[in-house]
C-alpha cells in the first residue's frame, strides 16, 4: 500500500457518519482512497479527492458560502489539491478557504478532522468527462471576517450570513447535513 493510500485510508478510519448518505460515501471513499493510482490528480478518473471548508467567523455567528461560478449554486469553499498541497487535505482545504474568501483561516480547534465527507457527480464539460468528487470537509474560522473578497475567476460572489440563511441557500441534503454538524460545533443553534 502506498504512503498516500495509507495516509487518506487513516484520515478516514477516524470519521464518523452522520446519516446513512455519509456512511455510503465514506464506504466508497475508503474503497477508491486504496485502488486510485492517483487519488489528488484531477486526472485521475472516474474518481478523485478534493477538499473543501466551512469557513465560520470568530464567533462562530456567521458562515460565509460562495456562488459557485460554473455550477450557479451557492456553496462552501472548496477544490482541487494541488502540489503545495503536499497531499494533505486540510491543507487543501485551508488554500481553497483562503483563496476563495480573501480571509485567513486556521482550522477550527474543537472540529472533528474531518467535519464530513460526501461523494458527488461533476457532470461532463467540453475538457473534460463527467467523474466524482470525494469530498474531504473540514471547518475552519476565518480570523480576518473584514476581509472578505472573492476572487471572480473561481466564483460570483462570497457573502457572510447567518445560519438560518446559510441553510436556507443550502440546495441540497449532503450541504445542510455539513452546516448543521458546523453550526453544533460553533454553538450556534
Amino acid at each position: 500500500m502506498s504512503d498516500t493510500a495509507a495516509s487518506l485510508e487513516e484520515l478516514l478510519a477516524r470519521h464518523v457518519p452522520a446519516d446513512a448518505k455519509e456512511r455510503e460515501d465514506l464506504e466508497r471513499m475508503r474503497a477508491l482512497a486504496s485502488t486510485l493510482a492517483q487519488p489528488f490528480s484531477r486526472a485521475q478518473a472516474p474518481a478523485h479527492f478534493t477538499a473543501s471548508a466551512v469557513v465560520v467567523d470568530p464567533t462562530g455567528t456567521r458562515v460565509v458560502l460562495v456562488h459557485h461560478g460554473k455550477l450557479k449554486r451557492w456553496l462552501q469553499p472548496g477544490g482541487h489539491a494541488e502540489v503545495g498541497d503536499g497531499q494533505k487535505l486540510e491543507a487543501t482545504a485551508l488554500r481553497e478557504a483562503r483563496e476563495e474568501t480573501g480571509c485567513q483561516v486556521r482550522l477550527h480547534p474543537s472540529a472533528p478532522r474531518p467535519l464530513d465527507v460526501d461523494v458527488h457527480g461533476i457532470p461532463e464539460r467540453k475538457e473534460e468527462p463527467g467523474h466524482l468528487h470525494l469530498d474531504v470537509r473540514y471547518l475552519v474560522v476565518g480570523e480576518n471576517p473584514e476581509a472578505l473578497a472573492h476572487d471572480p475567476a473561481e466564483s460570483l460572489g462570497a457573502r457572510w450570513m447567518g445560519w438560518d440563511e446559510a441553510l436556507a441557500l443550502a440546495d441540497e441534503a449532503p450541504l445542510r447535513r455539513m452546516l448543521e454538524k458546523a453550526r453544533t460545533v460553533v454553538g450556534a443553534d
